[in-house]
Parts: C-alpha cells; structure tokens; sequence
C-alpha cells in the first residue's frame, strides 16, 4: 500500500510508473491511495498542451501560407504546399479529437499570424501585409487552398 508522500515521491522519481501506479489505484477505485494534486496538475497541462501545439500548427500554416503567395520562388512553391496540406491536417486531428477547441483556435487567429509574419519577416525581404487577410472560416482554412483567394 502506497501512501500519499510515497506516491508524490514515484512522481518525481519515475513518472511512467507513477501513471501505471495511478490507473491501477482509480481502476480499483482506491480513491484515497491516488496521488490527486499530481494528477490534477498533469491533467490540467493536457488541454494546455493541445492549445500549444494547435497555436504552433496554426503559426506554421501561416507561415507558409504566405510564402506561397507572395515570396516569389516558383521553384519552393510545391514544398510549401505540402506543408500547407500536411498542416491542415494535423489541425484537423487536433480539432476532432478536441472540438471544443474550435473556439480557441479562432481566438488565437490573430497571434498565431502575428507570429508568423514575424517569424518569416526575418527570413525573407519580402513586403507581407500586416493586417490578417486570410479566411477566418475555420473548414476553408483547413480544407481548401486559401491562400489563392486575395
């Protein structure tokens, strides 16, 4: 039988175990054995998690997306498209498994471009417009070649 400070010690010592640990006691229902502020905080740095990796994705779709339309090198247009289509649907497996996401993502239009203007600013002497011109239409964003349309 494992105590409180033992399993607050299992979680800095051996993480992996202190899940197995974990799942074993909630299967159980041994509700008094888990170890609840551990496994609150982990539980809490899941959904932050998914709104960083959705905001990372987004910026790189950005990122990318602008090149495509006005960094002129023909010769890098398809890699930058592969990326694009790869990216819409990373997005899209974020926002099925997480739908309510949806709202977040559309919160963070904004920032994600911002970043991502100054992100490819510093690799490309090219003029990108500084207001967001792209779609705010989630599905267009993530399921047709928006970037065309301007």
């Amino acid at each position: 039988m494992m105590t409180k400070t033992s399993t607050q010690t299992l979680y800095s010592k051996d993480f992996a175990l202190w899940v197995e640990e974990t799942v074993n006691q909630l299967k159980a229902k041994e509700f008094n054995q888990v170890d609840w502020d551990n496994l609150i905080e982990e539980i809490e740095s899941l959904a932050k998690k998914d709104k960083r990796e959705l905001e990372s994705r987004l910026t790189t779709l950005f990122e990318h997306a602008l090149k495509r339309q006005y960094v002129p090198l023909p010769d890098c247009y398809r890699g930058w498209e592969v990326t694009i289509s790869r990216t819409q649907q990373e997005l899209n497996l974020i926002l099925r498994d997480s739908p309510s996401l949806g709202n977040y993502f559309l919160q963070v239009i904004d920032e994600c471009y911002k970043n991502a203007l100054k992100n490819i600013r510093k690799e490309y002497d090219t003029e990108f417009p500084d207001a967001y011109l792209l779609t705010r239409d989630v599905d267009r964003l993530l399921t047709e070649d928006f970037w065309k349309a301007r």
